[in-house]
């Protein structure tokens, strides 16, 4: 056992995790920075999920240092890739082309530039990063963590004391350890009067996690993979919810719960610059090839790639049998373990229900040219090296957002609610995927709203915070919290405050609690590019 100390600690190298280091250590601060897999980026990288993100992205609505990640992939195509002149001189390039977002991408893209903005922070020791660490324990005191316990890919254990903890991991793993009061999976109606929440609090009632997957096709090869042991099970496998088997094309409109018959053309003959990225007017993953698509070959030169690369992430293989969480009297190690292993089962057997059954636009049976793509996932199979999460434990607040404070039926399609104390901002749909309570879709249109300060402060721990999909929100507002710009910001902030508290000799319910300490600590997020109130988006 070893023991060192640090400023702040950062546990989860996703893209909160990253984004609290970096506004630590840009203000000046020692950060310790660690991550489970050997990827930092979370959701852009390990994961291997493109960004899902508001309509206005490209002008406004997120803050300065995520636009120079999104910008900082797009160089990194522009330099590395060869593009074709149009697509290179394109402001707007998107990678992949994919409908799903207007910057789609493969996940080295992103690690590329996570990596190079940690650089100078790490050569100057104010970043140490640990990858291949995961948090086993945690020492506390009365309301404040003294030291988290960490434990290595070879079982190596090594202790970090730190003044400021800051939870980024995938699934709050932090506030069970520390003892730090949470909540998991759906609130009852009665708690907050959410019109959407069950009748009956369900703890084990989680959104379901995918193990995505890459692939490109080459017509006349046989990439086929070995028959998947649950093959028999997910192949005939039908929720009571859905038009017909999981594994098939059939599923509900996740709006509408309206069945839809999806398509799947690979490698389509259409100029990848022709596609738009909108799905603010109906979700757009009808045509599943082009709507994850990552590398898009025609963007590039002729010859340069004979395949798309399009990554998984679709109704298809979205698993929700039992909790990836573990939740005292319903869910345990072992249970989240057979998760995990079943999610991957059914992600494989996806891929080769396609290479084997699938129906084709030719009217034949199967793509056996899928070609899967570990070398774009980092792991067997071209599967992500981590399930993609969508909810994980949350902590019980100062302040807690309800469906009442960003539900458009709510608010009124106009409305906000302002917040005196807002350090960011973020806007996508209610977006809840089918769930571990039997739950199917709920896909809800929402305002943009703003992230108060209230929700990245725990009701009673006083230097833990939150940065990512943990703060304070509910079963049903995490659908509009959980993506990626707005993990981000919550990791930026939290990462700015830690230093705040530290620059100025306070706490952070202190600053919320005073209104020049507020004041001060908003000057430092403007300074920092963090946008904290939306224009009037009817003008754009």
């Amino acid at each position: 056992m070893t023991e060192s100390s640090t400023e702040i600690l950062v546990v989860g190298g996703g893209l909160g995790g990253v984004a609290a280091a970096l506004a630590a250590a840009r203000s000046g601060r020692r950060v310790v920075l660690t991550e489970e897999t050997d990827w930092i980026g979370g959701q852009l990288t390990s994961q291997a999920v493109p960004p899902d993100e508001n309509p206005w992205i490209e002008r406004f609505g997120c803050t300065a240092s995520y636009r120079q990640v999104r910008e900082g992939i797009r160089d990194y195509y522009r330099r590395a890739y060869p593009l074709r002149a149009e697509a290179a001189a394109s402001p707007a390039l998107n990678p992949g082309a994919g409908r799903v977002s207007k910057l789609c991408h493969e996940p080295r893209a992103a690690l590329a530039v996570l990596e190079e903005l940690l650089a100078p922070h790490r050569a100057a020791g104010r970043i140490t990063l640990l990858a291949g660490h995961r948090p086993v324990a945690a020492r506390t005191d009365g309301d404040e963590v003294h030291a988290v316990e960490l434990e290595d890919a070879e079982g190596g254990r090594h202790t970090i004391l730190a003044d400021y903890v800051l939870d980024a991991t995938e699934n709050g793993d932090l506030l069970p350890l520390a003892g730090a009061e949470y909540a998991t999976g759906a609130e009852s109606r009665a708690e907050y009067g959410e019109p959407h929440a069950p009748e009956a609090a369900d703890p084990a009632n989680l959104q379901g996690i995918t193990y995505c997957f890459a692939v490109s096709h080459h017509e006349g090869e046989d990439h086929t993979i070995e028959r998947p042991g649950l093959y028999d099970f997910w192949r005939s496998y039908r929720p009571d919810f859905w038009p017909g088997p999981l594994v098939g094309f059939s599923a509900p409109d996740p709006r509408t719960l309206e069945p839809v018959t999806r398509r799947f053309d690979p490698n389509p003959d259409v100029d990848p610059l022709d596609v738009a990225a909108d799905q603010s007017a109906e979700a757009g993953d009808k045509e599943l090839w082009g709507f994850r698509r990552i590398l898009a070959r025609r963007l590039h030169r002729p010859g340069a790639f004979d395949s798309d690369i399009t990554l998984a992430n679709w109704p298809l293989n979205d698993y929700w049998l039992r909790p990836a969480l573990e939740i005292d009297g319903r869910a345990d190690a072992e249970t989240v373990r057979l998760a995990h292993e079943e999610a991957r089962q059914l992600s494989l057997s996806v891929l080769y229900w396609l290479q084997t059954e699938a129906p084709r636009p030719d009217g034949g049976t199967g793509f056996p040219g899928l070609r899967p793509r570990p070398d774009v996932t980092g792991a067997e199979y071209g599967l992500a090296k981590a399930a993609y999460v969508r909810e994980s434990r949350r902590i019980k607040a100062v302040t807690t957002v309800t469906e009442h404070d960003v539900a458009m039926d709510l608010v009124g399609p106009y409305g906000i609610t302002r917040r005196h104390d807002a350090v960011g901002i973020g806007s996508y749909r209610i977006d809840l995927h089918p769930s571990t309570g039997g739950d199917t879709y709920i896909d809800i249109p929402s305002v943009p709203f703003e992230i108060p300060l209230g929700a990245l402060l725990p009701v009673r721990m006083r230097n833990l915070l939150p940065a990512g999909k943990n703060a304070g929100t509910t079963h049903i507002t995490n659908g509009c919290f959980r993506l990626h710009p707005v993990e981000w910001n919550i990791g930026e902030t939290a990462g700015h405050l830690a230093a705040f508290a530290l620059d100025n000799g306070t706490r952070p319910h202190a600053v919320r609690e005073k209104d020049d300490l507020l004041e001060r600590f908003c000057a430092v997020l403007d300074r920092a590019g963090v946008e904290r109130r939306w224009p009037d988006v009817r003008g754009y």
